[in-house]
């Protein structure tokens, strides 16, 4: 990948106003990026990540966070950019963001200042690439994020209870970057600064050719650059519901093995999905946490940010989630292979944090998408494995981790002099953890800070198996283990554990046994998710499909009453399930519960 030949002076923060441009001596920008999160100067936020990676490539680049959708004014405030505008939804998928399990109105948003809801609109990328068209005509518009990238092929949409067309072809946009965009995204600004032709139509050629993206075109536009692999078609998928589970176990397979481009023919126009680019690898990592971010958000905002509060203190070790659950989107955004950063660049991002505003000594987290998959790596050609997931039905041979390492990254923070307090407070893969059990130990009687969070998601193994996630017999090895290590520390010490109820294949004599488990134990559950079909899982196609993977029947809790029914069987309800058809009732509270017999907190 080539760069920008003058890098830019990272900025205090982006701008988001045309008076910050001028502060900076910038008359316009290079690159706009629209959010539908508040604009945190914080890795963990897509907008400000991007953002400041481009501007290390020597690009101008401004932040429109949250902007008004129904007209132009807040995406032309600074002015028409040279290349291109890139936006996204924010961290979330906004439909996801707005309504709950049973599509009620979500009231609160952690993303927005104040943790109001409605600072986003329904399908954001559609409505902002509308206002990014309608204040600057002709400006080819990029998508990326969590909502572009999952629906960047024909997915089920869970709130409209049908299939969709891929989101480029809605938003008519010029392109997606889908994933972990930054190699991508840099390639997109580089072709289109260089570009002789930066029409829509001239530069649809170059963009089909670079890593990470999707494209619309025609058949006569597919490049001879990579092999190709064709999906059913939105036509097919339409016809029959197995179409979209073949579509699916294809984009998984694009994703993982990384070899050839993806179409998908829908009314005429083909959807070109190049394979995923070339991720950061350590040292890139490295470059990008060390970028200068404020790790706090825009200083015109008044309000708190509730999602930046939660993240202040937090470190991210590492990218990628070897699980490849299926009903998670991390490994299909992320990827199954593990990008780890360098222990020195982890130990002087804490240095940093603690030189933060409101310094209170401790480190909320360490971790990832699962906290103890730092290190790991695979020592096998991955582009020829055919597993769905490196840890279920069992942790694959090929898949190394070392826990001992990560626990040494814990205790080199813990000595900082600075640092009273490291905890992990990512999710933890139990089967992982299993296969050492003193770093296992050390782990939980030093770094849990009081619960662990961890997903079981079910104990009938049946369900287990549709989920790509271990026996039930592990979870139960693991609390065995955390109770003895906890008397250990002699300390008092909860799992989380994540429970869902309604997934594809779960009758509600699952959620019984479930329940009279969580009874014998004298535990009552507060924290239960009602399954949601996420775009593009594979999960979410089993629901539409009612099969399993293989086209087998299965029971699928389809109506809001069979789904509420499933739910109450764990949590007490506000309200009598409805009777049947798409009746909808309050969704019940969710909260978390004790790893522990009660008689234990007494």
């Amino acid at each position: 990948m080539t760069t920008a030949s003058i890098p830019i002076d990272q900025p205090a923060v982006l701008p988001m106003s045309r008076r910050e441009m001028d502060a900076l001596g910038w008359d316009e920008l290079d690159i706009l990026l629209v959010t539908g999160d508040a604009y945190v100067d914080h890795p963990s936020f897509g907008a400000a990540l991007l953002g400041r990676w481009l501007v290390r490539h020597g690009y101008r680049v401004g932040i429109v966070a949250q902007p008004r959708w129904d007209r132009p004014d807040d995406v032309a405030a600074m002015g028409r950019p040279t290349l291109f505008a890139g936006v996204t939804a924010g961290s979330l998928d906004s439909m996801l963001a707005h309504y709950t399990a049973f599509r009620k109105k979500r009231s609160d948003d952690a993303y927005t200042p104040g943790g109001k809801a409605g600072a986003r609109p329904n399908r954001a990328v559609i409505a902002y690439t509308n206002a990014v068209q309608r204040a600057f005509p002709g400006l080819p518009v990029i998508l990326g994020g969590i909502e572009a990238s999952l629906r960047r092929v024909s997915h089920y949409d869970f709130w409209a209870d049908s299939i969709r067309r891929s989101v480029l072809l809605d938003a008519k946009a010029t392109a997606i970057t889908y994933g972990m965009a930054e190699n991508s995204i840099v390639a997109v600004a580089e072709a289109i600064r260089d570009a002789e032709d930066r029409s829509i139509k001239g530069l649809r050629p170059l963009l089909a050719t670079i890593p990470g993206l999707a494209v619309a075109g025609a058949r006569k536009d597919i490049p001879d650059s990579f092999p190709v692999m064709e999906l059913p078609s939105h036509e097919a998928i339409l016809a029959d519901p197995q179409a979209l589970i073949q579509a699916t176990l294809l984009l998984e397979q694009q994703v993982h093995q990384n070899r050839e481009m993806a179409i998908q023919e829908c009314g005429g126009r083909i959807v070109m999905v190049t394979p995923p680019g070339p991720p950061l690898d350590c040292a890139g990592l490295d470059e990008l946490a060390g970028l200068g971010f404020s790790r706090m958000p825009h200083p015109s905002y008044t309000e708190r940010i509730p999602a930046a509060d939660m993240i202040k203190t937090s470190i991210n070790a590492h990218r990628g989630c070897a699980g490849g659950c299926s009903f998670c989107t991390l490994a299909l955004h992320q990827g199954r292979r593990i990008r780890s950063r360098s222990r020195a660049s982890i130990l002087n991002e804490v240095e940093a944090v603690t030189r933060t505003p409101g310094w209170t000594g401790s480190i909320s987290d360490v971790g990832g998408p699962s906290a103890n998959m730092w290190g790991a790596v695979c020592d096998t050609d991955q582009s020829k494995c055919k597993r769905s997931s490196c840890l279920a039905p069992a942790v694959c041979k090929h898949f190394k981790v070392s826990q001992q390492d990560f626990v040494g990254l814990l205790d080199a923070i813990s000595d900082m002099p600075s640092v009273k307090h490291v905890r992990v407070a990512s999710g933890w893969r139990i089967d992982l953890g299993l296969t050492d059990m003193p770093a296992l130990g050390c782990l939980v009687r030093n770094y849990v800070g009081g619960q662990a969070k961890v997903a079981p998601e079910h104990r009938s193994d049946h369900v287990l198996k549709l989920m790509r996630k271990p026996k039930f017999a592990a979870f139960e090895k693991f609390l065995d283990l955390f109770d003895r290590e906890s008397r250990k520390a002699g300390k008092r010490q909860y799992v989380i554990p994540y429970l869902m109820s309604a997934f594809p294949g779960c009758t509600d004599e699952d959620m019984r046994e479930l329940g009279e488990w969580l009874r014998s134990r004298g535990w009552k559950p507060e924290q239960v998710q009602c399954f949601i079909p996420l775009p593009g899982t594979a999960a979410a196609a089993m629901f539409h499909a009612g099969t399993d993977l293989d086209g087998n029947p299965i029971p699928v809790a389809k109506t809001d009453a069979e789904r509420l029914r499933q739910h109450g069987m764990l949590m007490p309800t506000r309200g009598k399930p409805p009777k049947g058809g798409k009746g909808r009732k309050p969704e019940p509270r969710t909260k978390s519960f004790p790893a522990k017999k009660r008689r234990n907190r007494r």
